[in-house]
């Protein structure tokens, strides 16, 4: 299957304005405001936790959220790597201080959501450091199991590059608690990028997530609004706006 990364270099509207959670450059995300009776969705981009990539690429599927009235943050974090602490301190500080910001902007509840590299953070942070008034996890393509990532050799060695040369422990989803919060895992059968074995590796390792296939999708297809894929992913993000659950 040939991939459609079209989505990558697409142009989408600017956010309505950009937060700090620290001093650093890249301490920053991309706020879009909803309606205070929504929940807040906080992105976090892939890319193989590689400097190339920044949250620009996910802009579409951030403005298509923040379209429907959800507030949306996408947040930015350090990218260097074997420095892998580096950016889950990141990822753990912006949840912590972000939500807390902006509340009485939204109604209390959070709902973290990460695609590929940015799943597995999504992941480390549920079971390690849930935001504040985190209802649920809802991963696109996650890398969720970071051994079997590392055997398959995903992207040239990414997550050897990512942890370096003594990968600190506490840092691969598959091997932590279970997050407190439910958790679901959303991936197309037709992923080469990021197979769907490493959705099911972490399935297999806490039972209680709900996997949802996507049958015929590609890697970028999962955060992509214009492709057919994108029901399945905005149902499960829009679920708490209409108190439904995601992982029913």
């Amino acid at each position: 299957m040939v991939e459609d990364r079209s989505v990558l270099t697409r142009p989408a509207p600017a956010p309505d304005g950009e937060l700090r959670y620290g001093p650093g450059p890249d301490h920053v995300a991309d706020h879009w405001r909803g309606r205070p009776d929504a929940p807040l969705i906080v992105v976090i981009h892939g890319g193989f936790w590689r400097p190339d990539y920044d949250r620009r690429h996910i802009r579409p599927l951030a403005h298509a959220l923040a379209r429907t009235g959800l507030n949306v943050l996408s947040i930015e974090y350090r990218r260097v790597p074997g420095a892998p602490r580096l950016t889950t301190a990141d990822v753990a500080a912006a949840l912590d201080v972000l939500p807390v910001e902006l509340a009485g902007q939204y109604d209390g509840r959070v709902v973290v959501t990460g695609h590929s590299a940015g799943g597995h953070l999504a992941l480390w942070a549920a079971a390690s450091a849930p935001a504040p008034g985190l209802a649920a996890t809802v991963t696109l393509a996650a890398v969720a199991d970071l051994a079997l990532a590392d055997r398959l050799g995903l992207d040239d060695g990414a997550v050897r590059a990512f942890l370096g040369d003594t990968p600190p422990d506490g840092l691969d989803p598959a091997r932590l608690p279970s997050p407190a919060r439910p958790v679901v895992l959303i991936h197309g059968t037709a992923d080469e990028i990021v197979p769907a074995a490493l959705s099911r590796a972490y399935r297999e390792a806490h039972p209680d997530t709900r996997l949802i296939d996507v049958h015929d999708a590609g890697h970028y297809a999962l955060i992509d609004p214009d492709n057919t894929a994108w029901p399945a992913v905005s149902s499960n993000l829009l679920a708490p706006a209409t108190d439904a659950e995601p992982w029913q």
